[in-house]
């Protein structure tokens, strides 16, 4: 086998690697979001009301904010193939308790374990893939591995509520705890060894919290995220009473969202891994004029269609650069830069949807829009005044294929 035939080898092997990640971060989020299309049946079978079985999000968001800066300090320097293992595990049998879950109780313990699962599997997910390629494709790998993400607001719930309403809820869960078994055997094989040279404990990762490129990008992320939730968890009344869509074109203006959104994940991914500031700034600009817009332009179905779409590609690449940010912020602790992202984004769901609620149910629909196009534009702010981010390197050595990592372990992990 020549030199040039062993690299493409091991340059593939690499990329189905990063490819398992994406499918990872996929199920995670298609775990977390299945009871959106599915409260009805739910609280039909367990006997509670459809607000009662929205809980089963609400619990799973919680614990993934909560867990997730401690799962990471807690692991130390073991090796992070058996720990990604062990949460897709941990993401199944939750899944499968939610399946079987008598009652609602039952249905809530199963929630937590996939809230745990889902807060580390995220949290390791960007070193990961940046890991498992050379520094150069960095960005690009941990688009792909992100892409996951989006592709789960897509393909995942709508498919998650399609197997419900053909074969019940119970199979939905079922079958996405079976999609994470067949993953973690996945990553068991093509993951190489992924020791760690140097781990943070919790006090560094408290204190990590306070270094001000990675408080900056944390407040980004929190004006960001909350400010699309608080517009995005009503966007069906918007579509409906702003650009007066029918119930019949509401499902393909979602659909053309989310490949938006898909889009705008692997466009900013380049850009991110170059610059995170300037990527970060116009993707705020964007979707503080986008939805700021729509009450003014959107009242044409055309209209709203169009601002949906850039919406979509705006918001597509916020995940994927933030986390670039927080790399480039922390490159000697990514992992509890990133568990933070995590508690930050899923604790910024909850809080959008909040303050979206308020708005709406005080100051009519359309005001989500406003609430949300304020948060952005603050999102900017902070963005401008922050400390510039320097461009993200790995920290560690970038693991090739399982061969030459396990050939260098002896000398290298010591």
């Amino acid at each position: 086998m020549t030199h040039a035939t062993s690299s493409a080898g091991a340059g593939l092997a690499a990329w189905a690697a990063v490819g398992a990640v994406a499918a990872a971060t996929f199920t995670v989020v298609t775990s977390e979001m299945l009871p959106v299309g599915l409260l009805t049946p739910m609280g039909r079978t367990l006997g509670v009301s459809e607000g009662i079985a929205g809980l089963a999000l609400t619990v799973t968001g919680l614990v993934a904010a909560v867990s997730a800066p401690f799962i990471v300090p807690a692991l130390g320097r073991t090796d992070r193939r058996p720990v990604v293992v062990a949460l897709l595990l941990t993401l199944a049998l939750g899944n499968a308790v939610a399946a079987w879950s008598p009652n609602v109780g039952t249905l809530m313990a199963g929630r937590v374990l996939v809230g745990v699962g889902m807060g580390g599997v995220w949290a390791l997910a960007a070193s990961l893939a940046g890991r498992l390629v050379p520094g150069r494709s960095r960005g690009t790998a941990i688009a792909v591995a992100f892409s996951g993400v989006a592709i789960a607001s897509v393909l995942g719930v709508p498919a998650g509520t399609l197997l419900g309403e053909a074969a019940g809820w119970r199979t939905a869960f079922a079958a996405t705890g079976g999609l994470a078994v067949v993953l973690a055997v996945v990553m068991a094989v093509l993951l190489p060894p992924l020791p760690v040279d140097r781990a943070t404990g919790l006090r560094g990762t408290a204190r990590l919290a306070g270094e001000p490129r990675v408080r900056a990008g944390l407040v980004a992320t929190a004006l960001l995220v909350s400010g699309h939730f608080a517009a995005y968890t009503y966007v069906r009344p918007v579509l409906e009473d702003v650009s007066g869509a029918d119930a019949g074109q509401i499902g393909a203006l979602l659909l053309g969202y989310g490949v938006a959104g898909v889009a705008g994940n692997f466009a900013s991914g380049a850009g991110a891994g170059r610059s995170p500031r300037a990527t970060l700034l116009v993707l705020g600009a964007t979707l503080a004029v986008t939805v700021l817009l729509v009450p003014l332009l959107g009242r044409s179905l055309g209209g709203g269609a169009a601002l949906l779409m850039l919406w979509g590609l705006a918001y597509g690449g916020v995940s994927v650069t933030v986390q670039n940010w927080l790399l480039a912020a922390a490159p000697h602790a990514e992992e509890a830069a990133s568990a933070l992202l995590v508690a930050v984004f899923n604790a910024a769901i909850a809080l959008g949807a909040l303050l979206g609620g308020r708005a709406a149910d005080g100051l009519g629909t359309a005001s989500v829009l406003w609430v949300a196009g304020v948060l952005a534009a603050g999102a900017v702010v902070q963005v401008v005044a922050a400390p510039a981010a320097r461009a993200p390197r790995p920290p560690q050595a970038t693991v090739r294929s399982r061969s030459s990592s396990a050939s260098r372990s002896g000398t290298n992990h010591t």
